[in-house]
């Protein structure tokens, strides 16, 4: 048997939570936008036969559509891309949000300012004003900001105090009304310094910009804007704000994503950081959260096929055959994160082509009985390759057997209680090779956790399998991900989850049986 070769594809699709930005040097990676299926952008079901056209938000920052309940596993709200900003007073950390709310124009933004939470001064603070540190983390309500964040993040909207700067006091009677956004941006000098608000954010951006041009800001802000005086600013400086910022903000730079040198005078970092935006507002909320989950891009055609296999009129044949170009898009997809060497040929024309040379070392292994179904498919692009089996046993409560696509769920028990491995043939030197596990519906997980035990029992590394499958429910997808969080999940569509019987919605029903014309049976 000829050893095994795995075609090229480009790795344009990783997710990097991550971005180093140094000097105007920064290298995000694109990802693709999938597709949530039987759901609207707006989270809306929509019907079997309707037809939708979803036009862009509205770029009005105050306005704000309700996108699904709170609470409802069926149809959960969008989860807004949370943007922490910081850096030093003056570091022109305010322009840098206004420029990307600029160019964010046709997404819902919010920007809510840490300064709004000041503590209101008691009165014997307010006698000693002078000698009270604005620039100390305890000068922050810091519990009604996470308040405030929480709701904003599950869809709710929430009324922000105003400060009055001048008095050192909030307002009693006036509030700034915040709605539910795609984007939040939480900006201030000490936003990175607790960890409850850190771990809210999606992504982190630190201005640096020179201590004597973030002074010279300072002074013409507080005395233009908050009516004080040089010499008090000056004072309070060299007292408070430059120690503040050398013990607690430049501290706190460590946890930043994106570092921006020259503040609102990078455009190149802020475009940068726009286009990274608008990749993780087309992504699915799992893939934001989850590093090695990847969905292939969604296009008509992909949709269409969906569409098909989905119906339950169509004939078998068409299933199969739908069902073939679906799953040879997602093994194609899922090759293209194998590892690959540069190589040089010589063309016909005497030339020399720079490419790059296939994976040598790879395997596949199906999930029997559905599994199979993705074998052809991985044979079409891989010639010569080993595909392993896997026979995984269920039984439900009543000890019966249940189908491959509803997996009964074990969240209080160990796998063990109701899965039991039958069978397994595998080549003998999987250790040493990269492995494509093949299933076309991952619901609960419960069934791809044992699989993937199994291999790594055998002494495969988590970060050399790759799970393939057609389509995922939340459920499946959080148990195998967080069990197992450097395997890569490559998939077609994210379902909406799970019903009560187990059956993944709006799913294809038993995959299995559709593909290998045993329903009726």
């Amino acid at each position: 048997m000829e050893e095994t070769t795995a075609s090229p594809q480009t790795n344009d699709n990783n997710n990097n939570n991550n971005i180093a930005m140094e000097y105007e040097i920064v290298t995000i990676a694109s990802s693709s936008g999938p597709h949530l299926s039987g759901l609207r952008s707006d989270g809306l079901i929509l019907g079997p036969t309707t037809t939708t056209t979803t036009s862009p938000p509205s770029s009005d920052r105050g306005s704000c559509s309700s996108p699904g309940s709170p609470g409802d596993p069926i149809n959960p709200p969008k989860q807004p891309f949370v943007i922490g900003v910081s850096g030093g007073t003056a570091s022109g950390k305010t322009t840098v949000c206004d420029m990307m709310i600029q160019q964010l124009h046709d997404h819902r933004v919010v920007l809510v300012n840490q300064d709004s939470f000041y503590r209101g001064l008691t009165e014997e603070e307010s006698k000693h004003v002078h000698e009270y540190n604005f620039d100390h983390p305890d000068a922050f309500d810091t519990e009604q900001l996470l308040e405030c964040i929480g709701k904003l993040k599950s869809g709710q909207p929430v009324q922000v105090p105003i400060y009055d700067f001048k008095n050192h006091q909030r307002f009693s009677d006036r509030f700034r009304q915040v709605n539910a956004s795609d984007v939040i941006i939480l900006e201030g000098i000490l936003v990175f310094h607790d960890q409850r608000v850190r771990n809210l954010m999606n992504m982190k951006i630190f201005v640096d910009a020179d201590a004597d041009v973030r002074l010279a800001r300072r002074i013409k802000r507080d005395t233009v804007d908050r009516g004080r005086d040089v010499h008090s600013v000056l004072e309070q400086y060299s007292k408070f704000v430059k120690p503040a910022f050398d013990g607690f903000i430049l501290p706190s730079k460590k946890y930043a994503d994106v570092i921006i040198p020259r503040g609102g005078d990078n455009h190149v970092a802020i475009d940068l950081i726009v286009q990274h935006i608008r990749t993780k507002l087309g992504q699915h909320n799992l893939c934001k959260i989850y590093p090695n989950l990847n969905v292939i891009q969604s296009t008509f055609q992909i949709r269409g096929m969906h569409t098909l296999i989905r119906d339950k009129e169509i004939t078998k044949h068409d299933f199969v055959f739908y069902s073939d170009r679906l799953i040879r898009l997602v093994v194609e997809h899922g090759l293209g994160y194998l590892p690959f060497t540069e190589k040089q040929v010589i063309t016909p024309t005497g030339s020399v082509y720079t490419g790059v040379d296939f994976c040598k070392k790879l395997c596949g292994v199906s999930i029997i009985r559905s599994g199979e179904s993705m074998e052809n498919a991985l044979r079409a692009c891989c010639k010569g390759i080993k595909i392993g089996k896997i026979l995984i046993h269920r039984t439900g409560d009543n000890k019966k057997q249940v189908s491959r696509e509803m997996e009964f769920p074990l969240y209080n028990s160990s796998p063990s209680s109701y899965i039991q491995l039958i069978y397994e043939k595998l080549p003998k030197d999987i250790s040493e090779r990269h492995v494509l596990l093949m299933d076309p519906v991952l619901a609960t997980g419960n069934s791809a956790s044992q699989a993937i035990e199994l291999l790594t029992r055998k002494g495969v590394p988590e970060s050399r399998i790759i799970f393939l499958n057609l389509i995922s429910a939340p459920e499946g997808i959080h148990r195998v991900c967080k069990q197992f969080p450097f395997l890569k999940i490559v998939t077609s569509e994210i379902d909406a989850g799970l019903n009560d019987q187990f059956r993944v919605i709006p799913g294809m029903g038993e995959f299995g049986d559709r593909y290998f014309g045993t329903d009726d049976f």
